[in-house]
């Protein structure tokens, strides 16, 4: 018989994050409401012969300061009085205390639109950014994007503010400079300068991320901050560094302007991100999987799996098929497949050029919605959580049972139904991919722990 072997009360989780649904309106002649674009063509400055030193950074440092603001994210939690409060949620109740987090985030609207991380703001009761000219504003939350770290403020001010011109990200070129510019350990208005190191960067396991890493010097508190080049265009917003120390070591990572651009754009418009699929599983080529495949091409993204209904399958790509680019861009993984679709939305069309058996052909794609995974294990339905629901329970990962379906489960009903699974075993349940794979592979008659949030705001263990 399944039961619950604990029960683990740890107060409730109450609030939600209103989700403005605002249309940008791309016009540069009211600038109040648009996105200030770069022009598409533009020449690109080049240190022949040496370094640092044979670039002018000083205008494009001065351009971008001002556009840069400090986030300050306040929020508050309760510590328990005892520690039978904490096990039990009885006892003398618990004491409120105050945390607070800081940022840093890029104008982008002269009438107060600002983006940032969603690490940033998370969970925050409370928001307040404070400009250059050291002029503070409370900021309400429009939307986030938890996937890539993107989250969009909006401060109420009758003051036209500084606001940053967007590059085309696409255009950048590894070994081009680049400039940091952020609030460092509350060290406003600080600007460090880099190459770009590698584009395309991956560092989940999902592969839907995209990253601009970069040499440029980037610590806590640059996180949201300005990814600019020499002309001082913003190309990316900062958003984490590769350290044991959690202090720079020697490379950063950026969300590239044009996936910001485009996340901007939905959740104004949508009041969500609207995502396509291309419908494609496989992995990157190199010599030995090409020798393991008994195929020569050791470049591009083989195709080991198409998934039904989706994009790829209705437009005629199959298993075995080697995908070569998208849109003339070069694809060697799945961060160089998610970069040139990322920026696209279900029903538009992408080009796919594929090597099918040593025949290159093109395959025109019409993307498909990326919808919520789901999966059935033991008479338990669940998916994915969605964002609106994450924004909802303040958290930002989990996994929804969405049905109950076996009788044993019945007596649990009402606490199962609509929980949300936080940890299965010694892992977090992150999304339906990692909580399918521990169920598919447990041992038979092996018994897992799992920890569920409640819709009442509980948090409880059992097994299944």
């Amino acid at each position: 018989m399944k039961k619950f072997s604990g029960l683990l009360l740890v107060g409730l989780l109450s609030g939600a994050t209103t989700l403005g649904a605002y249309k940008l309106v791309f016009d540069n002649d009211t600038p109040s409401s648009a996105l200030s674009i770069a022009p598409e063509h533009y020449t690109r400055t080049v240190g022949y012969g040496g370094g640092a030193e044979s670039i002018d950074f000083t205008a494009a440092a001065d351009k971008a300061v001002h556009t840069v603001v400090h986030v300050k994210n306040t929020s508050y939690a309760t510590r328990a009085a005892s520690p039978w409060d904490f096990m039990f949620g009885g006892g003398g109740g618990g004491q409120q205390y105050q945390q607070v987090g800081t940022g840093s985030g890029v104008i982008i609207t002269e009438d107060g639109y600002i983006v940032t991380n969603n690490h940033v703001v998370q969970n925050a009761s409370e928001l307040e950014v404070t400009l250059n000219n050291n002029q503070s504003y409370k900021a309400t939350l429009v939307g986030t994007d938890s996937k890539m770290d993107i989250a969009l403020l909006k401060v109420e001010t009758k003051d036209k503010l500084p606001f940053a011109t967007f590059g085309n990200s696409d255009d950048i070129k590894v070994g081009e400079w680049v400039l940091a510019v952020g609030n460092p350990y509350n060290l406003t208005s600080t600007v460090t300068a880099g190459i770009v190191s590698a584009k395309a960067r991956n560092l989940s396991k999902d592969g839907i991320q995209s990253f601009i890493q970069t040499d440029a010097a980037v610590n806590p508190g640059n996180s949201g901050g300005a990814l600019v080049n020499t002309r001082g265009e913003l190309v990316g917003i900062n958003t984490m560094i590769s350290s044991m120390t959690g202090s720079y070591v020697g490379y950063s990572f950026a969300v590239p302007s044009n996936i910001t651009r485009k996340i901007i754009e939905d959740l104004m418009q949508f009041g969500n991100v609207q995502r396509g699929a291309l419908g494609v599983k496989g992995g990157e080529l190199n010599s030995a999987l090409a020798k393991d495949l008994g195929i020569k091409e050791t470049r591009g993204f083989y195709v080991n799996d198409v998934i039904a209904e989706s994009g790829a399958k209705k437009a005629g790509i199959k298993k075995g098929d080697i995908i070569t680019k998208i849109e003339d861009k070069e694809i060697n993984g799945f961060a160089d497949i998610n970069a040139s679709i990322v920026t696209k939305r279900p029903n538009d069309v992408v080009k796919v050029a594929v090597n099918r058996d040593g025949k290159m052909m093109t395959i025109p794609v019409k993307l498909s919605k990326n919808e919520i995974n789901s999966f059935s294990y033991d008479g338990l339905e669940l998916e994915d959580v969605s964002d609106a629901e994450k924004r909802e329970l303040k958290i930002d990962y989990g996994v929804k049972i969405k049905e109950i379906t076996d009788e044993e489960w019945m007596p649990y009903y009402d606490e199962l139904k609509n929980g949300i699974i936080l940890r299965i075993g010694n892992m977090k349940a992150v999304d339906i991919e990692s909580v399918s794979k521990v169920l598919e592979n447990k041992r038979p008659n092996q018994k897992i722990r799992v920890e569920m949030l409640t819709k009442a705001g509980r948090v409880v263990q059992f097994l299944i």
